[in-house]
């Protein structure tokens, strides 16, 4: 009897290693269909699940409450289970290089507790060959085992689009990989019980590591052409946003907009791409360079705020600065690798110390990692300049009398409102005579 069978009959069990933002989704689909070991070794996290709330809002707290999942921070109940899925994250380190670390430790972890027959499949983001050359030697040298005898390994890059409830695990065409085809055949039968539209097998476990490098560089250096165009542009006293309108009326555009671009996936995959080909004696001559064009668009935004501020006829230094927004994208309570960081820092730098609102990111998640202490709306009064970040549901249904409120209150010219996501019709801020600008 195969491993999948075993599975669906209950008789072997699924763990998943990583309760982020791509493990638990994962972990609750295949308890719909199997018995599923949740493991992560943050504590609170763990006991944050079993309490029935969901911090990643990816599932929510309806469905964590209901889940057959099993939490736990016991690394021994791994032991129990033979089909294993690693999603820890893997960021970059300061010099951008990639930190290995957290999916080095899982494999360490893992191989603690490998039982033989075995499969692991990792989906964290790596360069082509760290399943094989870094994570296989891990688990072989922690558990006394040999991969191809007595475990197979695979991988299948993760493809979840954090706060994206239309493009969800089920409905995203999943990538699956295999040392050979034998254990090939198992991954995919295994996934394809909760992929509704499906898996797509690859050749080899590098293809599926490149796959998922690349779909991210590519996009990432898309954004990082409309970021160039809106520097030139603003120069040029072009609206950006009215160039790609009219760009998009043509059937062959792309979409793309310009925009901060953070978050565990866009902002770090690049890197893991260039890297591996520096190792084999590659320069990058466009991902690298895309890559430098959306790290420096914090900045951008922030310089951009302080001119509009000189040019209202405003005192840079101790001006009241709120900016609406710190996750990397909307509607999701992500903050890691945000670009908003860069534009406080920068703003710092002119003496300004911004008041940041964000209603969908976590409080002592905002104070340990940029030092930030959010405020709530009912906290602003009084702002000098608003600088719209983030496009969560809450900003985007504030009217312009909402922003009004904002205000220190005298003439509209001096109220200096900047607009990064696009999000206010130009006619309307007009007819306000707010001092803006937008991305």
């Amino acid at each position: 009897m195969s491993l999948y069978e075993d599975i669906i009959n209950k008789k072997e069990k699924i763990s998943v290693i990583g309760l982020g933002y791509v493990g638990m989704p994962i972990a609750v689909a295949f308890a719909k269909k199997a018995t599923v070991i949740g493991f992560d070794v943050n504590e609170s996290k763990i006991e944050l699940y079993k309490k029935g709330i969901d911090p990643t809002n990816e599932v929510g707290n309806d469905i964590i409450k209901v889940t057959e999942v099993e939490f736990t921070s016991d690394e021994k109940k791994l032991m129990e289970a033979k089909f294993h899925i690693v999603a820890v994250p893997t960021p970059v380190n300061q010099d951008k290089t990639p930190n290995l670390y957290p999916v080095e430790e899982a494999s360490r972890i893992l191989g603690h507790n490998l039982v033989t027959g075995s499969v692991v499949v990792f989906e964290s983001t790596v360069y082509p060959g760290v399943t094989e050359d870094v994570c296989v030697p891990i688990l072989e040298k922690e558990s006394g085992l040999k991969c191809g005898k007595d475990f197979k390994v695979g991988y299948s890059p993760e493809r979840i689009n954090p706060g994206d409830k239309v493009h969800t695990l089920s409905n995203i065409r999943k990538i699956v990989s295999g040392m050979d085809k034998e254990v090939l055949k198992e991954i995919k039968n295994i996934y394809d019980l909760i992929i509704d539209v499906g898996t797509y097998p690859v050749s080899s476990i590098k293809t599926a590591e490149a796959i998922k490098v690349v779909e991210n560089s590519q996009r990432d250096i898309n954004i990082a052409f409309m970021n160039e165009l809106a520097m030139v542009f603003d120069r040029m006293g072009i609206d950006t946003n009215e160039v790609v309108d009219g760009m998009n009326t043509k059937w062959n555009a792309l979409g793309f907009r310009p925009g901060l671009v953070g978050g565990h996936c866009i902002g770090v995959d690049p890197y893991y791409f260039t890297y591996e080909a520096e190792k084999l004696g590659y320069h990058s001559q466009i991902v690298l360079a895309g890559r430098k064009v959306n790290d420096g668009m914090g900045q951008f935004v922030a310089d951009a705020s302080i001119k509009n501020m000189i040019l209202a006829g405003k005192a840079v230094k101790n001006s009241k600065v709120v900016i609406l927004g710190l996750t990397f994208k909307e509607n999701c309570p992500d903050i890691r690798n945000s670009k908003i960081e860069d534009i406080i820092e920068r703003l710092r730098e002119y003496g300004v110390e911004p008041i940041v609102v964000d209603p969908q990111a976590n409080e002592e998640e905002a104070i340990k990692v940029y030092k930030v202490q959010l405020k709530t709306l009912k906290d602003v009064k009084n702002a000098d300049c608003v600088i719209v970040a983030v496009a969560h549901n809450e900003f985007r249904a504030l009217s312009l009398d909402d922003i009004d409120e904002l205000f220190v209150k005298e003439d509209s010219s001096s109220k200096v409102l900047i607009d990064v996501k696009g999000i206010y019709n130009t006619e309307e801020v007009k007819v306000k005579g707010f001092s803006y600008w937008r991305l």
